[in-house]
């Protein structure tokens, strides 16, 4: 039997723009996944709800504003990594304040269309979401 991996809980933000493209950032080249293509967000902390944790990922990743009416629940992922099992709860988010400036290091970002996801290399974790989004128009 194998050991029970550490479960990670994380919310994640499409942010979808008027045309339909959404936001990709590029992970960090020193982190773990670096170069990687994903949605943002990030760990949900023991006192917040999923949207608490992404109103301040969001804000802290990308300098951005967003209210909680402004999230709306879009899917989710469980996924195992080697050293833990990620929960992903995923939102899509039409409207936010500010403009995108990236704030933690990351190497870029890009507004895609969701039929060329396919040409990014994303987290094993981020992948079911390339259907989600392609089924939605």
């Amino acid at each position: 039997m194998q050991p029970k991996l550490p479960i990670v809980y994380v919310a994640a933000g499409v942010l979808e723009r008027e045309d339909g493209s959404v936001f990709l950032v590029q992970r960090p080249l020193h982190k773990e996944m670096g170069g990687l293509w994903e949605i943002p967000g990030g760990k949900i902390e023991p006192d917040e709800t999923p949207e608490e944790t992404l109103i301040r990922e969001l804000k802290e990743e990308l300098g951005i504003q967003v209210s909680a009416p402004d999230l709306s629940p879009l899917t989710f992922v469980s996924h195992n990594y080697e050293k833990f099992h990620l929960v992903m709860l995923v939102f899509l988010c039409k409207k936010w304040a500010g403009t995108i400036a990236l704030q933690e290091n990351q190497e870029s970002f890009e507004w895609v269309r969701p039929s060329d996801l396919n040409n990014y290399l994303m987290p094993d974790a981020d992948k079911p979401l390339i259907e989600v989004l392609q089924k939605r128009k």
